[in-house]
């Protein structure tokens, strides 16, 4: 075999990576929201990012440099991974792999493509809060414009989950229930999930009624659908797994969960500031810190049962370590980027705003640093991966997921 990088040998699972990028853009921008004052807006911007700085003691400054690289590396490689696969996908599409990938279960990987979109537009609007000055003083005429990029995206994703579910509930035997031994088929509820909660912003953001209005309904609309599909798809996969096992290459799947109720509660979050700000429902801190635990604990579980079965299996010894490789391994970044997002919003959001921990004090930092700490480790993943897998050649070559 000729030797070739994993990546020479594409799936479209490879728009995790971008994805991945994306999500880290994310835990970046977690320092700025949570630890630079904001008044009087929901999200910091470059005034007042730029005055904590200069006003800002030591680890302030330290705090917001960091922050900033990080957006920035992260950003450029997000969008970087982004255009690489669209042009491989593009390639792909004409060729014999693509038609059989559209026959068989498989076909649902084609939803990491608007799943990664919707994060770019999400890390884009990141970009433009943090680094364009004035920006907060046209932002009305931009939540418009971003609404309907999340909807084409949107309705690209429903385009191809209705032709896979088409194709599989109108031909019987078409899906194979023993390759359904995973949650892989939770992809496209990640899809919706994530154009969810890009529509959500202008919700949390705009002044204008009839703006927060139509986010509201519109982004409820792709969040019950993810949810629906999510439990559905999840259901049924957990069935096979008990009678098959779980599908090994696919085992990173089982911690889909935790982004999925991460872009889902973010989302929820969202639509509870536009209700309060816009239609007067109040809701107390005490009540958004019950669902944040709530959400938190699901996606503990999952991640502690995502890991020991790997574990079990030896995954990182087989795709990690090993000789083999997968485009599917680079799912292992979204569990680490949703925990530390979600575990960012409950010690902010739910414990410091239900008034059971003091912001910047010893227990709100020794809590911080957990969040802190699964950055840290998916930031390392990241680089690791694309070093294997987009690296120098190696004699491995890359395993297609199912």
């Amino acid at each position: 075999m000729t030797p070739a990088r994993p990546a020479d040998n594409y799936s479209p699972l490879y728009f995790l990576a971008s994805l991945g990028a994306g999500g880290l853009v994310v835990t970046f921008f977690m320092y700025l929201m949570f630890w630079v004052p904001h008044v009087g807006r929901p999200v910091p911007i470059f005034e007042d990012i730029m005055a904590a700085f200069n006003a800002g003691a030591l680890p302030m400054k330290a705090g917001i440099a960091v922050a900033l690289v990080g957006i920035v590396y992260f950003a450029y490689l997000n969008i970087k991974m982004l255009v690489w696969n669209l042009g491989k996908l593009s390639a792909f599409a004409k060729t014999e792999g693509y038609a059989k990938l559209r026959t068989t279960n498989a076909e649902t990987q084609l939803l990491a493509m608007p799943l990664a979109m919707a994060m770019t537009v999400n890390g884009l609007f990141i970009i433009g809060l943090v680094f364009v000055p004035g920006l907060w003083n046209i932002v009305e005429y931009l939540f418009p414009a971003a609404m309907v990029a999340f909807l084409l995206i949107g309705l690209l994703a429903l385009r191809q989950i209705g032709h896979f579910l088409a194709r599989v509930l109108s031909e019987g035997g078409v899906f194979d229930v023993t390759a359904h031994n995973s949650f892989a088929q939770l992809l496209p509820a990640f899809a919706l999930s994530m154009v969810a909660v890009g529509l959500s912003a202008p919700a949390a953001m705009s002044t204008v009624p009839v703006v927060v209005g139509t986010s509201l309904v519109i982004s409820t609309f792709f969040g019950t659908i993810a949810a629906v599909y999510a439990v559905i798809a999840a259901f049924t996969a957990f069935n096979s797994m008990l009678h098959y096992g779980t599908a090994k290459e696919s085992g990173p799947t089982l911690m889909v969960v935790v982004p999925i109720l991460t872009v889902l509660g973010i989302m929820l979050l969202r639509q509870n500031h536009g209700l309060h700000t816009t239609f007067e429902v109040h809701g107390a801190a005490a009540e958004t810190l019950m669902l944040l635990s709530k959400i938190l604990t699901v996606q503990v579980l999952f991640g502690l049962l995502g890991m020991i079965v790997l574990r079990r299996q030896e995954y990182a010894k087989a795709f990690l370590t090993g000789e083999g490789n997968s485009a599917g391994s680079y799912a292992l970044v979204c569990p680490g980027v949703a925990l530390s997002v979600m575990t960012q919003f409950w010690i902010n959001k739910g414990l410091v705003a239900a008034g059971l921990v003091a912001k910047f004090g010893v227990a709100y930092w020794a809590l911080t640093a957990v969040a802190l700490g699964l950055q840290i480790g998916t930031v390392f993943l990241v680089l690791y991966l694309n070093r294997r897998h987009f690296g120098a050649v190696r004699k491995s070559h890359a395993v297609p997921a199912e």
